[in-house]
């Protein structure tokens, strides 16, 4: 069977691939991606690297968007969008594939809309509570829509939508060792470990705020930090000039790297005490699934708002707290870790209630809807 993934989210898409390959490992799988992180930065995209080390044949579509202000990449976007759909309907008759699984963006949707035309069945995941413009749209010319939360229903055609959960990736769940080195940092015992992400892609606002407070940090927690691999800001090399300035004792309490594969990331989750970082639909339902405590910083420019209204969600489970940009400063996320430090055993049992919140068979579910609908 020839299955199409597409879009934007790759953690949702890892984890589904893993679920499809447990099903039946003949399963001829391909993606259809973005070759760059944003437009304006020459950053190779997180999808097109790491597909092709799955044994995946990944296909770059070079597609636009509607942009919500205007800028110098506004018309151009918008020129590429039909460039876009015309790559991907050829390639579509190249394959002919028996289904295509949808993972959201406007990177999915040439694709979709050339599978409809060529009546492909297509199924598309949605990941976060509000539901961007982008999803909307594809939701009309899918046949299926699987949704991770109760209540997102109400974005879409009803007759179509199923809930299935957010797909978690199998290293998250069952980490195995694969760096023995930053295993031996993780068996330090002797004080609490802080995991600071801005996801896949990095957050400059986050890194430039903890270099400035990185001394004093290091004096009381040990530091883990994905600093992403942009090229705009290259915040890992700042970092990196940094960490050579250390003395030896307080170097060794320091880990950082521009991307950690899902097993080191279940490493790292499974040993740490607090998640500092962006809110996106993935790590949200990781943490919630593996009750992890968090302070959220969500990306103020989400399309919706819909970072702060993820982390909304555990922080009205009483598991997390929130940090808005527009008051991030050295001295507010101090005061946040501080505060969670200062109550973390009430954060910690919150934490473990909730888990029954988030399913951890969200995979599963939706690599059986996705068979289902290719029978058809």
């Amino acid at each position: 069977m020839k299955v199409v993934l597409c879009g934007g989210h790759l953690t949702p898409a890892l984890a589904t691939i893993e679920a499809l390959r447990k099903e039946d490992k003949d399963f001829c799988l391909f993606f259809f991606g973005r070759l760059h992180s944003m437009e304006g930065d020459r950053s190779l995209s997180l999808e097109s690297r790491v597909i092709p080390s799955q044994g995946i044949r990944f296909y770059s579509i070079t597609t636009g968007r509607l942009q919500r202000k205007f800028t110098i990449h506004t018309i151009p976007s918008l020129m590429r969008i039909p460039i876009g759909f015309f790559q991907a309907l050829f390639l579509l008759l190249k394959i002919n594939p028996d289904v295509i699984c949808s993972f959201g963006s406007y990177v999915a949707f040439p694709t979709v809309l050339a599978g409809w035309l060529l009546r492909i069945p297509v199924i598309t995941h949605e990941q976060t509570k509000e539901v961007g413009l982008s999803s909307k749209i594809i939701s009309f010319f899918a046949r299926k829509v699987a949704i991770s939360y109760q209540g997102s229903e109400k974005f879409f055609p009803q007759e179509k939508v199923i809930l299935v959960g957010n797909p978690i990736r199998e290293g998250i769940l069952r980490p195995e060792v694969v760096n023995v080195k930053l295993e031996r940092f993780l068996a330090e015992p002797n004080s609490p470990l802080i995991f600071i992400t801005g996801g896949n892609q990095g957050s400059h606002a986050i890194n430039e705020t903890i270099l400035k407070i990185l001394g004093i940090l290091l004096k009381r927690y040990r530091l883990i930090i994905q600093t992403g691999d942009s090229k705009t800001y290259d915040d890992f090399a700042q970092f990196d000039k940094l960490l050579g300035k250390l003395p030896p004792n307080i170097k060794n309490r320091f880990w950082i790297s521009k991307y950690f594969g899902s097993n080191e990331v279940g490493r790292i989750l499974g040993k740490t005490d607090l998640v500092v970082g962006r809110s996106g639909a993935n790590i949200v339902w990781e943490l919630g699934s593996l009750g992890k405590v968090a302070i959220f910083i969500p990306l103020p420019w989400a399309q919706n708002d819909e970072q702060a209204k993820n982390a909304e969600t555990l922080f009205d489970l009483k598991t997390a707290e929130i940090l808005p940009q527009s008051l991030l400063s050295p001295k507010t996320l101090i005061g946040k870790i501080e505060f969670v430090f200062e109550n973390l055993e009430r954060f910690k049992e919150n934490a473990a209630a909730a888990q029954k919140f988030f399913p951890k068979n969200g995979a599963q579910r939706l690599t059986r809807e996705i068979l289902k609908l290719s029978k058809k």
